[in-house]
């Protein structure tokens, strides 16, 4: 394997997702070295200490300090949190043209460290900046993943799980596309013990779900200012996947190069994840309305796409 192993984790930014992310890792003991990297330094000592006195009641030991970029030289994994925040009234794509701008700087500091691990992205929109860090890394596509629908899905099985009174790890079923508007739940495969659930339920009840896992962030803003809890738990879920070598199928964002008939574009599909990163992207069998509203998805972030790297390319120039 040309790639850096172990288990070293540094997490860029230490926002509310990125602190909530660290302290599932320390909670879980999935690694045992974590890096702290924010350009708020005090605030990360102050979390560093704040985990710090937490891991005599964590499963294993673990040791976490604060950092720079250069520690991402040998680190196995880079998770990257940092970015401008999504506000209320705003959409996970209004914050494209700032964060791309953002990740350009973190990205090229981080390789100029010499690393040569595996990206996992979580900052919105997630999926254009995991297609942003891909260009600007240079690294191989299996070592570039977003975070995708992975925290849509979890809402999914979550309400299919209450709708049939159902435990939700017992639910399967996952959010696909964009993480945001343009998602869509793939009703054909959901599924509880092989049973599907589709028939169970009326066009608008489905109609009804689907609007509430979309609009679950927005509400949760509204009422909290922003979301982390879920996608914390759902980062350190990739997280275990990959340093575990799991060969486990999650909803992550994934380069597709011609599955499903789309390619070049980073989206929520579910992948075979394993130490290597993305091993795998799995070919759906979509009904003909999943397969024309997956185009649409693939669309609207190809059209985002298309007008940011303009920007870049006229920014190089």
């Amino acid at each position: 394997m040309n790639f850096t192993q172990g288990n070293k984790v540094v997490l860029v930014g230490t926002g509310a997702v990125g602190s909530s992310y660290a302290y599932a890792l320390m909670n879980q003991g999935i690694s045992d070295e974590l890096v702290l990297v924010d350009l708020n330094e005090e605030k990360a000592k102050g979390d560093v200490m704040d985990l710090d006195h937490g891991i005599v009641y964590a499963p294993g030991a673990m040791n976490i300090k604060f950092g720079t970029y250069e520690d991402c030289h040998d680190a196995a994994l880079v998770v990257i949190c940092a970015g401008a925040a999504q506000k209320s009234g705003e959409t996970r794509l209004d914050l494209v043209s700032k964060n791309v701008n953002i990740f350009e700087s973190i990205v090229g500091s981080i390789m100029k460290s010499g690393f040569n691990g595996i990206f996992l992205v979580a900052t919105n929109p997630v999926d254009i900046l995991a297609y942003a860090t891909w260009k600007f890394s240079g690294l191989p596509k299996e070592r570039v993943i977003g975070s995708g629908t992975v925290l849509d899905s979890a809402r999914f099985r979550s309400v299919l799980g209450k709708a049939f009174d159902t435990a939700p790890t017992s639910v399967h079923g996952y959010i696909i596309g964009e993480h945001g508007d343009s998602q869509l739940p793939v009703w054909s495969s959901a599924n509880i013990a092989g049973m599907p659930v589709a028939p169970e339920l009326t066009e608008k009840r489905k109609e009804e779900i689907a609007v509430e896992i979309r609009d679950a962030a927005y509400q949760i803003i509204k009422s909290k200012g922003a979301t982390y809890y879920g996608i914390a738990t759902g980062l350190a879920r990739i997280t275990k996947a990959i340093l575990k070598n799991e060969n486990v199928v999650l909803p992550v964002g994934a380069l597709l190069e011609g599955e499903n008939g789309h390619r070049d574009v980073y989206i929520g599909i579910p992948s075979v994840i394993n130490r290597a990163g993305v091993k795998k992207v799995m070919e759906l069998d979509l009904d003909d309305r999943e397969k024309e509203k997956l185009a649409h998805s693939v669309q609207t972030l190809k059209n985002i796409q298309a007008v940011i790297w303009e920007e870049v390319k006229n920014q190089v120039v």
